[in-house]
Formats: structure tokens, C-alpha cells, sequence
């Protein structure tokens, strides 16, 4: 029996592959005294995929370090994300992430009877945790709880009061969890930072936060062909599996945004603390690497074909999938599967005089967003705070298009520069000048508020065609409805991400010539 590892040991478990730990001096009291008690918290909304390999790895390591781990199923914090979970499909996914999650908890090895499974609902809806958060809301100003979900709640023109109490009910749960520590993403530190300042203002401790790197997806922004292809589902096939490696992004020796690389490092190697690289005798045979570093070096000097890495993930991966597979080939799962996530293509037109309840096909490819040039730019004759341009879009005469863009950005900033327009809404009167498109610009989410043009890549002609990653595809409308409100379902998922890329649901804007982006509005909205 191996000895019971010591709190330095355990202080390495936890925070190996971490991005950064708050609270490091705490967690190393806590393990000299005791077992640290952590959580994780998912909240119900889209199907998990692979990624979600990254977080359960680091589960097996908090366990491997004798820690006290409850997973929560955030079903409430879905709901209130913009309503990203439907309330009558929240028990269904709550349900298939539960199984799932469990299911890929086994594929690594990770016994179930040391975890702890809690649903947010069990706790969220009680007399004393509704108090909590009206106590909370009595202390939090907007501006703070606004800037606590930036990264994480979804961002949008008008926001729901709902995206305002997210940050709130994540600190709280610590304190209902009874935890020391909770585990996220970067992408929840400004969460984090909140819960640290507001909890004590409650009379509740201040908690460890660990961070995991947001690792960069196996399936990159330069090779998506459609929406299935842009992610591997912990269901796929083996031959889809196989298919969308081929195309992940994993140019020979680059190490950087590397997905393929980075599930090595922050799933395949933890949980074996090796990795077999599968080549053929002529090209050197196999090859075990015991250290993660040794590998990625040998990847930058070419030594490693990216094919071979890419067949070697295949197979590793394929094997933690298995499992996943088998269990939900049950006829039971496969119904619960299709009933948390019912396919909107297979929505059934409405008969004549009826209205269909079934989701309406809202994807990007409906948009028709071009680069344009602006020709000339002229202040609105009866509005200060509107500017008059006209834009080459590539049609015989130029557009005409009214932007709010006064008070932000100068007319010689304006004059000639390449912007992104959306050329199909309907042409509307804006105080009697008719507007024939608008011009697509990042938005602060803070104050005072920031507004910047978003920049087609350098090199672009006016009238090129500007789509979303998986979408390049489809036929655009040739004009969008207004009462459809197609363009305003699909603009409450545009963001812009930490490098200032232009974004739908985390998938990049692209030209033929690369991505879309601004200059400076990290984490803004888009519209």
C-alpha cells in the first residue's frame, strides 16, 4: 500500500497545470491540518464535449491528493445565463450532464464513491440561501456584479437582471458547500475576485480559488468546414473522431495554440503520466515519453510528425471515449439524449394558419455581413449624435448607412477604412435618412462606455464576404425579417474574446484572409 502522499506533495497534485492559484497560503494551511474540500460547478446548458476531459483530469488529481470533492450541476445559474437552458428542458439536461459526466469519470478511472454529486436546485431554492441573496444584493453595486460575469455570463445589448444575480449565487454556493476551495477556468476569476471581496461583507470566509489555462480546443479556427466538424462530441463515431483530428490545427513545430498538444499535456498525461507516440519502424517506431516537456520539445524541432502526434492522440482519446459510448448506446440514454437536445433541423413545418413551437433554424450563415469601405463620412444634418457614410460593399453604387458612431469614434478615423457590414436587415428611416446596412463594432461592457469599428484583416477588398467558423456554407437571407429577429437571436452570442477576436458562440469571424477583429475591447459585445 502506497503511503498517504504529504501536504507538499498534495500542494503539487492540486495545483499542477493550474494558470494561477488565489489563496496559495491558505491551501497550504489547510493540508498541513486537513483534507482540503473543493468543488466544481458546471451549469447545464450545451452538450459537453472532450474539453471537458481537461476539468476531470484535474478532478482525478484532487482526489489522487485526498481532497473532499463535490461536483455541482448548476441548473439554476443555465436558466438565468440568458436563459441558455430552456426551464422545460433544464431537468432533461441536468439529467444528461449527470450521466455524462459520471461516464467520463469512469473512462479515466476516477472512483464515483469519493465524489460528491449536488444539484444546484437542492440548495438555490431554500429559505435561507434566498435571504443570502437578497443580503448579497443589498451590498453588490450593478457595475460590480456586471463586471463579475463579463467573461463568463452571456453578453448582450440589453442584458437580463438575471446575468446581474449569476455572480452572486456562484459566490454563494462556497459558502453552502461548505468548501475551502472552488475550481474553474480562467475564465471565472473576475467570479472569483468577486466572491473573495463580498463574502465577508456577509459574515462568510474568504475561499482558495484554482484556475485552470483555457486550453485551446483540438478542433482550431483553422479548419472547421461545419458546424459538427468545430468540436468532437463525447459521442462521435470513431470515423468522426478521426476525421476531425485529421483537420485540427497542428502545423509542424508550432507549440502554440497548439490543441492537440495542450489535451496531451493537460489530459493524456496526467492520467498516465506518459504518452506513446505511434510511428511506423521506417520513421523511428514508437516512442514513450515520461515527461511532458520532452515531448513538446521534440514537436518544435520537427522530430515529431504531426501526423503521428495526431494518430497517437486518436488512439488514446478513442479509448476514453469507448466507455462513454457503450453507455449511452442504452436505449434509455439514447432517448434522454435526444430529449435534452432535440434536433432543430427536424422541426416540422407549421400547417397553414398555425404557429410552430418547434426552434426556427437560426445559424450565421443566414447573415450576409461583407467588408466594405467607407467612401465618404458626413455628420446626420438633423442628428449630432449620427454619422451619414457611404460604403463600397462591392455593388454597382455604393450604400448608404446611418451609425451612431459620433460620440466615439472621430470622422478621420472613419474615412477610408475598411469596416464590417451587415447588408441584409431591412432599410430603415433613421431621422429621414434611409440606412441600407450596419456597421458591425465591439461595445465596452463597463463604464464609460468604449465603442470600436470591428477591422476585416489587412489586405481585404470591399464587397468580400465576412462568415462565422463552421458556417461558411450557407445562402445568406436575402433580407431578414424584422419580426423573425433572426439577426438579434444570433447577436446576443456575439462576443469579443481576450484577444480581441471577433466571435459567435466562442467560433471565430473569418475572411479569406483570417479572422475579424478590434483593437482593444477585450470581452466587449458585439452589435
Amino acid at each position: 500500500m502506497e503511503p498517504a502522499p504529504g501536504p507538499q506533495e498534495k500542494y503539487h497534485l492540486i495545483t499542477r497545470n493550474l494558470q494561477e492559484v488565489l489563496g496559495e497560503d491558505k491551501l497550504m494551511a489547510i493540508l498541513k491540518e486537513r483534507e482540503l474540500k473543493i468543488y466544481w460547478g458546471t451549469a447545464t446548458t450545451g452538450k459537453p464535449h472532450v474539453a471537458y476531459f481537461v476539468p476531470m483530469s484535474k478532478i482525478a488529481d484532487f482526489l489522487k491528493a485526498g481532497c473532499e470533492v463535490t461536483i455541482l450541476f448548476a441548473d439554476l445559474h443555465a436558466y438565468l445565463d440568458n436563459m441558455k437552458a430552456p426551464w422545460e428542458l433544464l431537468e432533461l439536461r441536468t439529467r444528461y450532464y449527470e450521466n455524462v459526466i459520471k461516464a467520463m469519470l469512469e473512462s479515466i478511472g476516477v472512483p464515483l464513491e469519493k465524489l460528491k454529486f449536488v444539484r444546484g436546485t437542492d440548495y438555490q431554492l431554500s429559505k435561507e440561501y434566498t435571504l443570502d441573496v437578497y443580503r448579497l444584493s443589498s451590498v453588490v453595486t450593478q457595475h460590480d456584479a456586471k463586471k463579475a460575469g463579463a467573461e463568463v455570463v452571456k453578453q448582450v445589448e440589453h442584458p437580463l437582471l438575471s446575468g446581474l444575480l449569476y455572480p452572486g449565487l456562484q459566490a454563494l454556493d462556497e459558502e453552502y458547500l461548505k468548501v475551502d476551495a472552488q475550481f474553474g477556468g480562467v475564465d471565472q476569476r473576475k467570479i472569483f475576485t468577486f466572491a473573495e471581496k463580498y463574502l465577508p461583507s456577509l459574515g462568510y470566509a474568504k475561499r482558495v480559488h484554482l484556475m485552470n489555462p483555457m486550453v485551446p480546443g483540438l478542433t482550431g479556427s483553422k479548419m472547421s468546414s461545419s458546424e459538427e466538424d468545430s468540436k468532437i462530441d463525447l459521442l462521435d463515431r470513431k470515423e468522426d473522431v478521426k476525421k476531425k483530428l485529421k483537420k485540427a490545427f497542428c502545423e509542424p513545430g508550432n507549440v502554440e495554440n497548439n490543441g492537440v498538444l495542450s489535451f496531451i499535456k493537460h489530459v493524456l498525461f496526467p492520467l498516465k503520466s506518459e504518452f506513446v507516440v505511434l510511428r511506423e519502424e521506417k520513421w523511428g517506431g514508437n516512442k514513450t515519453y515520461t515527461a511532458y516537456e520532452a515531448l513538446e520539445k521534440d514537436f518544435a524541432e520537427q522530430v515529431v510528425h504531426p501526423g503521428d502526434l495526431k494518430n497517437s492522440v486518436e488512439v488514446a482519446l478513442n479509448k476514453l471515449l469507448d466507455p462513454i459510448r457503450e453507455k449511452f448506446n442504452s436505449p434509455e440514454l439514447k432517448k434522454l439524449t435526444n430529449a435534452a437536445y432535440p434536433n432543430p433541423s427536424k422541426a416540422k413545418p407549421a400547417e397553414k394558419g398555425t404557429k410552430n413551437s418547434e426552434p426556427e433554424n437560426v445559424v450565421p450563415s443566414r447573415l450576409d455581413i461583407r467588408v466594405g469601405k467607407v467612401i465618404s463620412v458626413e455628420k446626420h444634418p438633423d442628428a449630432d449624435s449620427l454619422y451619414v457614410e457611404k460604403i463600397d460593399v462591392g455593388e454597382p453604387e455604393p450604400r448608404t448607412v446611418v451609425s451612431g458612431l459620433v460620440q466615439f469614434v472621430p470622422k478621420e478615423q472613419l474615412q477610408d477604412r475598411l469596416v464590417v457590414l451587415l447588408c441584409n436587415l431591412k432599410p430603415q428611416k433613421m431621422r429621414g435618412v434611409e440606412s441600407q446596412g450596419m456597421v458591425l463594432c465591439a461595445s465596452s461592457v463597463g463604464e464609460p462606455r468604449q465603442v470600436e469599428p470591428l477591422d476585416p484583416p489587412a489586405g481585404c477588398c470591399a464587397g468580400e464576404r465576412v462568415y462565422v467558423e463552421g458556417y461558411e456554407g450557407g445562402e445568406p437571407d436575402d433580407e431578414l425579417k424584422p419580426k423573425k429577429k433572426v439577426f438579434e437571436k444570433l447577436q446576443a452570442d456575439f462576443r469579443v474574446s481576450e484577444d480581441c477576436v471577433a466571435q459567435w458562440k466562442q467560433r471565430n469571424f473569418l475572411t479569406k484572409l483570417g479572422r475579424v477583429s478590434c483593437k482593444s475591447l477585450k470581452g466587449g459585445s458585439i452589435s
